[in-house]
């Protein structure tokens, strides 16, 4: 669990989109505006599309933060829909799912890591999909998007992995928030039960204080139960 305790403090990257922005609302709310710090691409000059900037601008943030929380990701990307069949894959289109939702978290692994505290329970949690599951594709389709969240929980696992070593109380995991109605979403979710930012912020927390060293590396919806990868 992660019992904030006096001075922790919480980084979220991502912090302009629809959940990042309730992560920070509650987060202030929980332990106060001074502790939380935010990463965005429209304050920060923080753009996957200039790797290099993910490294300037984690030299600003050193922590330590007991969480850092990537809220970054995306499902349109350039407003290209997700591709209902093979017919309709773009190789260009493809590239840019990859470099959103798992080249992008990847570096943030890499530059951001360090600045989680190696002496008491800390989380770096990434937003994943559980369309990105392997085992629990029966539909197919949205080929781009599923494939760049299988490979950012292959980039979760491996990173738990090695951030264990230095940091032997760490949790590192993906988290599937469920259908959130955000405006990256509002073309996709009248079909299905979706809940409001701020309700998937307050899912997403409890599961993160329910989780402990031992699960470290998993894949876990907003409920707490593991998804099949």
């Amino acid at each position: 669990m992660l019992n904030f305790e006096d001075r922790d403090r919480a980084l979220i990257i991502g912090s302009s989109g629809g959940i990042g922005s309730a992560l920070v609302k509650l987060l202030k709310e929980q332990l106060g505006e001074d502790r939380v710090n935010t990463v965005n691409r429209e304050t920060d000059g923080f753009n996957f599309f200039d790797p290099e900037s993910v490294e300037r601008v984690a030299n600003l943030f050193r922590g330590p933060y007991r969480l850092i929380f990537d809220a970054t990701g995306g499902l349109e990307i350039n407003e290209v829909p997700p591709e209902k069949s093979l017919r309709a894959l773009d190789p260009q289109n493809m590239q840019h799912h990859f470099l959103v939702n798992t080249i992008g978290p990847a570096l943030i692994l890499k530059h951001f890591c360090n600045a989680l505290p190696k002496n008491k329970i800390s989380v770096f949690a990434s937003l994943s999909a559980r369309v990105g599951s392997i085992q629990d594709n029966g539909l197919g389709g949205w080929i781009s998007y599923r494939a760049s969240k299988a490979a950012l929980n292959q980039v979760v696992r491996c990173a738990a992995i090695e951030i264990r070593r230095s940091h032997p109380e760490s949790i590192c995991v993906a988290l599937h928030p469920g259908t959130v109605k955000t405006e990256l979403t509002k073309k996709y979710v009248s079909r299905h039960k979706y809940v409001l930012p701020d309700i998937a912020a307050e899912n997403l927390i409890d599961v993160l204080n329910n989780l402990g060293p031992e699960d470290t590396g998993g894949f876990f919806d907003y409920s707490g139960c593991p998804i099949p990868f």
